[in-house]
């Protein structure tokens, strides 16, 4: 088995946990914001240590970058804050499972951006995945207390908007990281990915703690009062994202994030043992349709 598909379903399963201990920090009382914060503010000392040791201890050298290096590390950093934001923010408003559920979209929007944007054709078995999965956000975004003969415009909601915004930057953030990593002139895919990690990571921490001087210092002490759930966000972070950029800089994103779907299996297993969650029969039918839609789609790449 090749290491970018050991490393994809690791970072899938440690994704997951983080997000069922955001989801427990949001439930706490914190902020969307502050929740998100958690994570980079512990994650980004672990990433740069780990950095440190690599150079000092392995015989590693700092690889040298270009420009695009740090474009692509801004965007992707900037998306993927926005990305766990609204992540978090789906909680709030629909179970935990249906929350990821509605993320993992984001290999949908790419194929359909790629036509739009790009001219590239999709086959057949795309198109028969964008529809498939259409119909299974149309389940999942039902509101429950409507009926099926309540008008179209109820199925399209905040929710919805949440999860396919979320989608969106997580795809923008993959795609970045990936094209962070590759743009680093030197260096296996181990240091590459570490120090890709830890500049994003330092970035992201430091304009977070920004805003909340000047926005909201309350919430960002109150991150850091939770600091046991809050420091092991931040470590759960750091351990999944540097398996994904490891896979990212292994293998087309595409590939990595299609594979990653696998982690909705770690979430039903999670939500339904641990947090106890119920899903009516709509939802179960809306989840059946976008695993289908995924895995054609997982066909395709």
């Amino acid at each position: 088995m090749q290491l970018w598909i050991l490393l994809t379903i690791f970072a899938a399963f440690i994704q997951n946990f983080r997000f069922m201990l955001q989801r427990n920090l949001h439930f706490s009382g914190l902020t969307p914001t502050s929740a998100t914060f958690a994570r980079f503010i512990f994650g980004a000392p672990i990433a740069l240590c780990f950095l440190i040791f690599l150079l000092l201890n392995l015989d590693y050298q700092l690889p040298k970058s270009q420009p695009k290096f740090f474009y692509f590390s801004l965007i992707g950093g900037l998306s993927q804050i926005f990305a766990t934001i609204l992540t978090i923010k789906l909680f709030a408003k629909r179970n935990f499972s249906i929350g990821i559920i509605f993320t993992k979209t984001e290999i949908i929007q790419t194929a359909i951006i790629g036509l739009i944007f790009l001219g590239e054709v999709i086959s057949l078995y795309a198109g028969l995945a964008i529809l498939i999965s259409f119909g299974g956000i149309i389940c999942l975004s039902k509101p429950k207390t409507i009926t099926l003969r309540s008008p179209i415009r109820h199925y399209f909601n905040q929710t919805t908007l949440y999860g396919l915004s979320a989608g969106a930057f997580f795809g923008v953030s993959a795609v970045g990281y990936r094209g962070a990593s590759l743009s680093l002139l030197e260096g296996d895919f181990i240091i590459r990915a570490a120090t890709t990690l830890a500049f994003v990571t330092i970035f992201q921490a430091t304009i977070m703690a920004v805003w909340f001087t000047f926005r909201n210092k309350t919430d960002a002490f109150q991150t850091l009062k939770l600091w046991k759930t809050s420091g092991l966000v931040g470590l759960t972070g750091v351990l999944g994202s540097y398996a994904w950029f490891m896979a990212f800089t292994l293998q087309n994103a595409a590939y990595v994030r299609a594979l990653g779907q696998i982690e909705l299996v770690f979430t039903f297993i999670g939500s339904y043992f641990f947090i106890k969650e119920k899903h009516t029969k709509i939802e179960i039918i809306g989840i059946m349709l976008i695993i289908l839609s995924l895995l054609l789609l997982l066909k395709v790449f």
